[in-house]
């Protein structure tokens, strides 16, 4: 495993938490703006802000709370402890969503679903003690086939260079069409 900062703790998503519930939301709507805002420009990014209302932050929070009654450790958050004189905050400043063993079967692997740092804590070991983490629970999965996919953009140069430091490589190809 990573060596992660000692400011940092490694845990499972609490449901039941209101403070988890609200981190949790807080950066995964950092998460999707980031995706909106990241590649595709002005139209991409007001359909990805545009999504994130009060309906589906509760499908999206319902949906997680399925899967974690499934699966206690598909979704793990990193807790900080901020250092005076930083710019970083106490709190949720990141997360990994693996999907359970039972939605293997849609990708025949264990599927990273999101993972996301919050800025200031970027460069400090926590993605990749998430990855650690999620890589320990995929092993532990009964998989169709013995591999962990997930979806990045190539444009995303920071985000492609991680993954291919943790050994992913390109398989496929995803391709979309307007419903």
């Amino acid at each position: 495993m990573s060596d992660l900062p000692a400011a940092i703790t490694l845990r499972p998503y609490d449901p039941r938490d209101d403070a988890d519930r609200r981190g949790l939301w807080a950066l995964k709507t950092a998460f999707e703006t980031g995706l909106g805002t990241g590649t595709g420009g002005d139209e991409k990014a007001e359909k990805y802000a545009a999504k994130l209302d009060d309906t589906y932050r509760e499908r999206w929070l319902s949906w997680v709370d399925r899967c974690i009654a499934d699966e206690e450790r598909c979704l793990l958050l990193a807790e900080g402890e901020a250092d005076a004189g930083t710019d970083r905050e106490d709190g949720i400043v990141g997360y990994l969503f693996l999907l359970p063993e039972r939605l293997a079967f849609i990708w025949d692997a264990a599927v990273v679903n999101e993972l996301y740092v919050a800025p200031a804590w970027r460069g400090e070991g926590v993605a990749d003690g998430l990855m650690d983490a999620a890589v320990a629970v995929a092993r532990q999965q009964d998989l169709p086939l013995d591999r962990l996919l997930l979806d990045v953009d190539p444009d995303n140069e920071r985000a492609y260079a991680f993954y291919e430091r943790h050994d992913f490589e390109p398989w496929g190809e995803i391709v979309a069409r307007q419903l």
